[in-house]
């Protein structure tokens, strides 16, 4: 068959988008409710896409500058190609578009989600988890059929059948690496900007509303709500989707670079490594197809939770089984990996062995996530309880939280990273990386239902709607609370795989055998990279905190500007409170996104590849611990204030909604919104995105090493006696 396997891995992407199209049209069909509804679900659409335009404008000119960057730089070492520039537009409209899919639906599913709720939970379950599965499909779908047929081109300019371990295919994947640039890129931006937005709404809309004037969340007459819930789609959902999209191809990229390293004597010419990550991909978009119709639930009583695990390990275990019929048919019994002048020879077991750790990796964090941030859960309940004493007490007690929920996470991402090394050297670990994501439209289609189910309870409150439906909502938006932190420990887990990976193909792009961090310019630069994802938190918080701001003052402003809103005599500006959010979120966000972009640059160019590397080995394991903390913080803050919904028990007493201890939770919860849905979700893009650069600039800092800034060398001579006899030793160091 020989690399013509390739040609029938783009048709597993167009499955997915031709599932995608029968699921949208499928939720379109459904009751979008009375007209009032379909009024207010107007507004958040209107808003979220008035945004997107916003937004699409600032990064079309970035896109552009970009391009024209790197097809100029593509001409001027043996490595690359002025085409990258095209891959690198063709990845950013992908990533932009995935973004939008995801959008387009969660705006138009929303409202039918809150209509299906007034029937059943199970309605509005099918309804919400419906939505979520079309931006799971659509970026997966996106990602392989893009990532592929590229390959395809790639492949055909610069290979044509020459050896897959030769110049020819490092050239092709090089190339390749622009698209993977431009959908992390676009990922970064989208995920900044919108994390802006929605937090900036959330937190003005919080502190006024709830805290000042006493009026529950969604009400509608607080001016920020429909800024709140159009910031709910551009932030966790077309970010989400945008960044996903990212993940995704970054780590088949980086398993694809590997194995270009790994000599295999088997029918398709040796490609079999090259091509296993892509087909992975493309077989776990079927498998999370069939692991959707899992996710079920009968009545009410039913554990919304527990449908989602049955589908989401349904489609686990369906990638695991796979994964075996698919090594034994593409591997002979044995591989050899060639790296410099190391060779190792692995059976090819061991590749599945890696792809079933990476599996049970992202299976383990997802769950140790759930349970540092789930309702009713210890770490949870103990910040419901130091909120009897007061808002410092709630804060001091996420803070723990979120500290403590990196211990097990770590334990578990270390084991991964030395099991799989163990059992296939760096290529198994980035096949577990690639293992771990495959099942991405799944995980997607998890995390996303939370956004809409979240709008259906904003929806459900500004209509007025029955007690019982925001009740119905409620149970969703609380569990989407947890999966979209799940969704966030599972993306920063994969993201410190595919980084070390990422690490590596760079190591080998750049030309160096080592990294040694004895040097002062690496180790230098290892505390450098270690700071830049506290210097990017503190641009995306600050930039929440001006925004939020802003919106306080507005909602004031219309308080006391506007008479009868409080009677509902008057309608609140709403625009003027998205307007707020879209023009600070679009102000704030290129800041960081160009700290990320611009800093492996910098020191890439100046200081050389080596002390680029240590940059970059501070900034995965800095942004790691750092992304994992915000998360899990902000997760369980959240949680917790969702707790006193239906009334806590602390020190004998019942506490609701409205009470003090409740004011305290709303405290940490506003606290933690900048953390989990602004710079913790970011963390991940941080990481592979500086990587990604570093892989792109690697040959010209290669071929350039000598205009690099080197740090002088001091040379220490001396003699060791290393026996009785007088025999010595000289030992020269160099520093």
């Amino acid at each position: 068959m020989g690399s013509e396997l390739m040609y029938y891995i783009p048709a597993l992407g167009v499955l997915g988008l031709v599932v995608m199209i029968a699921k949208a049209a499928w939720v379109n069909k459904q009751d979008a409710g009375d007209a009032n509804m379909q009024q207010l679900a107007g507004y958040i659409a209107k808003g979220a896409s008035a945004f997107l335009k916003a937004e699409w404008k600032v990064l079309g000119v970035f896109a552009v500058i970009a391009a024209v960057l790197l097809a100029w730089s593509g001409t001027l070492v043996e490595h690359s190609d002025w085409v990258i520039a095209v891959a690198f537009l063709i990845g950013a409209f992908f990533s932009a578009f995935a973004g939008w899919i995801g959008m387009n639906i969660a705006t138009k599913a929303n409202v039918r989600t809150t209509q299906a709720a007034r029937t059943s939970l199970a309605k509005g379950l099918q309804v919400s988890f419906n939505g979520g599965t079309v931006m799971g499909l659509g970026v997966s779908g996106l990602a392989v059929l893009g990532l592929s047929l590229l390959f395809i081109v790639f492949y055909g300019m610069y290979v044509n059948g020459a050896s897959p371990n030769g110049e020819e295919m490092m050239k092709a994947l090089e190339v390749l690496a622009g698209f993977s640039l431009g959908a992390e890129s676009i990922a970064l931006f989208a995920r900044v900007g919108g994390g802006i937005y929605t937090k900036a709404a959330d937190v003005g809309a919080d502190l006024v509303g709830k805290v000042e004037a006493g009026i529950p969340e969604d009400d509608v007459r607080n001016p920020a709500t429909i800024a709140d819930n159009v910031g709910d789609n551009v932030g966790d959902v077309a970010g989400m989707g945008a960044d996903l999209f990212g993940s995704y191809v970054a780590t088949i990229l980086s398993t694809m670079v590997l194995g270009r390293e790994v000599v295999s004597a088997d029918n398709f010419g040796g490609m079999a490594p090259i091509l296993l990550p892509m087909l992975i991909a493309g077989l776990g978009i079927v498998f999370s197809i069939i692991g959707t119709f899992f996710v079920r639930i009968n009545k009410d009583t039913d554990s919304v939770m527990a449908a989602l695990n049955k589908g989401n390990i349904g489609s686990i275990l369906l990638t695991a089984i796979a994964s075996y019929f698919i090594i034994g048919w593409m591997f002979p019994s044995s591989v050899e990996f060639i790296r410099g002048d190391v060779r190792l020879v692995v059976e090819s077991i061991n590749i599945f062995y890696a792809i079933v750790l990476g599996l049970v990796v992202g299976f383990l964090m997802s769950y140790i996530t759930e349970y540092y941030t789930a309702m009713g859960r210890k770490p949870v309940d103990s910040i419901v309880q130091k909120s009897g004493t007061g808002h410092a007490t709630n804060v001091i007690g996420g803070l723990a939280v979120g500290m403590e929920s990196t211990f097990l996470p770590i334990l578990v991402l270390a084991g991964g990273i030395f099991g799989a090394f163990h059992l296939a050297g760096l290529y198994g670990v980035a096949i577990a990386a690639a293992g771990m994501m495959a099942t991405t439209a799944m995980q997607l289609a998890i995390d996303a239902f939370g956004p809409i189910a979240d709008n259906a309870g904003g929806i459900a409150e500004m209509s007025g709607l029955p007690k019982e439906v925001r009740e119905r909502t409620d149970i969703l938006d609380a569990t989407g609370n947890t999966t979209a932190a799940t969704g966030k420990g599972f993306a920063i887990a994969s993201a410190a795989l595919t980084a070390l990976a990422l690490f590596a193909a760079y190591v080998g792009l750049a030309g160096i055998t080592a990294i040694d961090i004895y040097k002062a310019n690496v180790l230098a630069m290892l505390f450098v990279g270690a700071m830049i994802p506290f210097l990017f938190s503190s641009l995306a918080i600050s930039a929440v905190g001006k925004a939020a701001m802003d919106m306080v003052k507005e909602v004031r402003r219309q308080f006391k500007e506007i008479p009868g809103i409080m009677e509902y005599k008057a309608q609140p500006e709403y625009e003027k409170c998205v307007a707020i959010s879209t023009q600070a979120s679009i102000r704030e966000m290129i800041l960081p996104g160009a700290l990320a972009l611009l800093s492996p640059i910098i020191v890439g160019f100046a200081f050389g590849p080596e002390a680029l590397g240590g940059l970059l080995a501070g900034i995965t394991v800095s942004g790691v611990l750092m992304g994992i903390f915000q998360n899990n913080a902000g997760g369980a803050w959240d949680n917790a204030k969702k707790s006193f919904e239906k009334g806590v028990l602390i020190d004998g007493q019942t506490y609701k909604k409205g009470s003090d201890p409740h004011k305290a939770a709303v405290t940490g919860d506003t606290v933690g919104d900048p953390f989990k849905d602004t710079s913790g979700p970011s963390m991940n893009i941080l990481i592979k995105l500086t990587s990604i650069v570093a892989l792109v600039i690697a040959p010209h800092i290669n071929e350039n090493e000598s205009a690099h800034v080197q740090v002088p060398a001091a040379t220490i001579e001396h003699t060791v006696e290393i026996a009785a006899d007088g025999t010595t030793l000289d030992v020269s160091e160099r520093f």
